[in-house]
């Protein structure tokens, strides 16, 4: 494609993008959330609170993320049922929810192949220098679970620590 029609092309677009409509703001959240479910294949994190889903998200997960986490470096995310155990504000992906994986479980079964789990798994932000609503494309933590920042801002304000996460294939 020749680089004047494809600066034309750029330039329509976010000439679309500015008329666009925005939607409307969903009312705040308020409260902590009972559970948040992470539907692996449908790359959807929900927020549920006495059984209602109050929030959908869109998110991007491990590089591979086909099947459970089974080792440092895999680029799985994990599957199962953990909490959150700690928060970190000063994250280098705009706020970070840290899961407990790996469990005694994933422990044992590391140890006996020889090998490490991994670990440091958070649901997080966007990296440093994407803002608002964008998200990296696709795929692409070593096996977190990425949403966008104005996402991440909602879920930290109602997802304490031991706050349920249940990952699902």
């Amino acid at each position: 494609m020749p680089p004047f029609l494809s600066a034309l092309l750029v330039a329509l677009f976010s000439l679309w993008a500015g008329l666009a409509p925005k939607p409307a703001p969903l009312p705040p959240l308020e409260g902590p959330v009972d559970l948040i479910v992470v539907d692996k294949s449908d790359r959807v994190l929900s927020l549920v609170r006495d059984g209602r889903v109050l929030r959908r998200y869109h998110v991007s997960l491990g590089f591979a993320p086909e099947g459970p986490k089974a080792r440092q470096g895999d680029g799985r995310t994990p599957e199962g049922v953990f909490r959150i155990d700690r928060r970190n504000a000063a994250s280098r992906f705009h706020l970070s929810l840290g899961i407990d994986y790996p469990r005694p479980e994933d422990r044992a079964r590391a140890a006996a192949g020889g090998y490490s789990p991994g670990g440091d798994i958070f649901i997080h932000g966007q990296p440093a220098g994407v803002t608002g609503r964008w998200r990296v494309p696709g795929d692409w933590t070593d096996g977190c679970i990425a949403v966008t920042n104005d996402a991440m801002e909602e879920i930290w304000a109602v997802a304490p620590i031991g706050t349920p996460v249940e990952i699902r294939p």
